[in-house]
């Protein structure tokens, strides 16, 4: 079958948004109110169902209670990341996420009630929701107002550069021969994380059963620092605490029917590491590695109303879990459900890594702004926050806007796509790369396989191996775009690991366990109670300490 021939297409708009997720969406949704604003929605996938979003949620889980303040939420987010947050942006993001969830409620989303009509809490900090039509309905808010488009299955790789300002973005059709230039005034990153950059848990065919999606390649960040802009805390990795094998949500089990970790001696070993995220997981890796597993969730007597309640609750976001269930016919009020740690990922959503960004959700690069999970300082925001910080950048984009002209583009600057159309098939593909990438990452850089801990020589290790995969992956080769989709996530990952490995070697202490265990300095220190930075330049990493704000 012959090579499609590539063609460039230019197109032009006041703001371009990168990403049509929780942020993004939120975001053209405010934009699309200003008359004669044009916006255009930039997806990799299809907005209706794309993102973490896309199989739905059961709960929100960050909203300010009755009987709590935003501030209560803002100490809570910077105690769990041991004081490396911004509180800044915690609080402009904190202040929002009651009326954005109102908002929410308002385009039809159904939050469960109680018999005074008061919405049902999980918690302090979440309320229940049947969140199925979660992404339809923002998909639906976000284009409503004709002025909004949308370029579906188009992915966007590197960002347009005019004078050191942000004026635009490149990418191309997976689907046909076509790239895009796209001029912008403004442009705003709302990507997803990066996930796929260790081994996962389940090898094989059922490797995509990973906490995060497995299509979130980490672009945002990858065209960030091609371009040169400051990323902060990408050391504060973050590894969920899942059910084991279909990698479902603890937290339903956890707060739901209030199960206690337990080891395999009937044990409950919580209290013994602490509580917050990482303690939590770090707990059972320890009680694993001493052996004293398999550690559990303590379901078993939790009575049938119960367990049909999870049962439901899971087929609404995980349902892989209830399957599993219901076919070895072994519910979890009859048997203890089994938990394990997932492999790192790079998510500004849980935890503080991306983009350093002012309040106004503005870079460090001009023209270009950033919310969700690919802006940085900001940890737990989940939903509500990242709807939050798409709204504050849309209103900072309208107010930088008078300032802001259409640059033009310099065409010599275009992604070469073409190139990778054009080569012959060679010996390596784009998956070998990949695994390779991964065994590398697990056993180097704190992977499952080493219990996440890692040396600054295996850290020297996995450098030298991610750059010698980097220079393999420019000679492979595309025989449609959506091979070219494939080597470009990949080329997305191998920016990212050579950022990641950099923080992780420049934090000195081990701050969050599990999260950041750095076997050379065990113990938290001091002297990095600070943001760890980086900018990247001729492929070369400079760390940054700022100090804490």
């Amino acid at each position: 079958m012959p090579k499609p021939n590539l063609t460039w297409k230019p197109l032009k708009t006041d703001v371009l948004i990168v990403g049509g997720g929780t942020a993004g969406c939120f975001a053209a949704a405010a934009l699309g109110k200003t008359p004669g604003l044009s916006v255009l929605i930039a997806e990799k996938a299809n907005i209706e169902r794309s993102g973490c979003l896309a199989a739905g949620v059961n709960a929100l889980n960050a909203y300010i209670t009755p009987g709590h303040t935003p501030d209560f939420y803002v100490d809570y987010c910077t105690r769990d990341a041991d004081g490396i947050a911004r509180r800044d942006l915690l609080t402009s993001m904190a202040g929002r996420l009651n009326a954005v969830t109102k908002t929410l409620e308002d385009w039809g989303l159904v939050i469960l009630k109680d018999a005074d009509g008061h919405y049902v809490t999980r918690g302090p900090r979440n309320i229940k929701i049947n969140g199925e039509n979660i992404k339809p309905l923002l998909a639906r808010a976000a284009t409503e107002n004709a002025n909004v488009k949308v370029l579906n299955h188009v992915n966007i790789t590197d960002l347009m550069i005019r004078d050191g300002r942000v004026v635009g973005a490149y990418g191309f059709s997976v689907n046909e021969p076509v790239a895009y230039a796209i001029s912008a005034r403004a442009v705003f990153v709302a990507t997803g994380g990066a996930a796929g950059l260790y081994r996962p848990n389940n090898p094989g065919f059922s490797r995509h059963k990973m906490w995060y999606p497995p299509f979130n390649t980490g672009a945002g960040y990858a065209m960030g620092i091609r371009a040169g802009a400051e990323m902060t805390t990408f050391e504060m990795r973050f590894i969920a605490l899942r059910l084991k094998d279909t990698i479902a949500p603890t937290g339903t089990i956890a707060q739901g029917v209030g199960a206690a970790q337990v080891n395999g001696k009937g044990a409950p070993y919580e209290a013994a590491y602490g509580h917050t995220t990482s303690e939590r997981l770090y707990g059972t890796v320890s009680e694993n590695r001493a052996g004293r597993g398999p550690c559990v969730l303590a379901t078993q007597g939790i009575g049938e109303d119960a367990e049909k309640d999870l049962y439901k609750a899971y087929l609404n976001m995980a349902p892989s879990q209830t399957l599993r269930w219901l076919e070895s016919g072994r519910g979890p009020d009859t048997e203890n459900v089994e938990i394990e740690g997932t492999e790192p990922y790079i998510v500004g959503g849980h935890t503080a890594s991306g983009y350093w960004i002012d309040d106004g959700r503005r870079t460090t690069l001009p023209g270009l702004y950033a919310g969700g999970d690919v802006a940085g300082g900001a940890p737990q925001k989940y939903v509500t926050g990242a709807l939050a910080e798409g709204e504050i950048a849309a209103e900072t984009i309208l107010e930088d806007l008078a300032h802001l002209d259409f640059a033009g583009e310099d065409e010599t600057a275009r992604p070469d796509y073409a190139a990778y159309l054009s080569r012959p098939a060679g010996l390596i593909d784009t998956e070998q790369l990949e695994e390779a990438m991964q065994k590398v990452m697990d056993e180097y850089a704190g992977g499952i396989s080493r219990g996440y801990q890692y040396s600054g020589a295996e850290l020297d290790i996995a450098a030298r191996r991610i750059a010698d995969l980097a220079k393999l992956s420019e000679s492979l080769s595309a025989s449609d775009m959506d091979d070219l989709l494939r080597i470009y996530e990949l080329t997305d990952r191998l920016t990212v690991c050579p950022v990641l490995i950099a923080h992780l070697k420049a934090r000195k202490e081990t701050r969050w366990h599990s999260f950041a265990e750095n076997a050379d300095y065990p113990e938290k220190d001091p002297a990095y109670a600070c943001y760890i930075n980086s900018v990247t330049r001729d492929g070369k990493t400079a760390i940054i300490k700022r100090k804490l704000r």
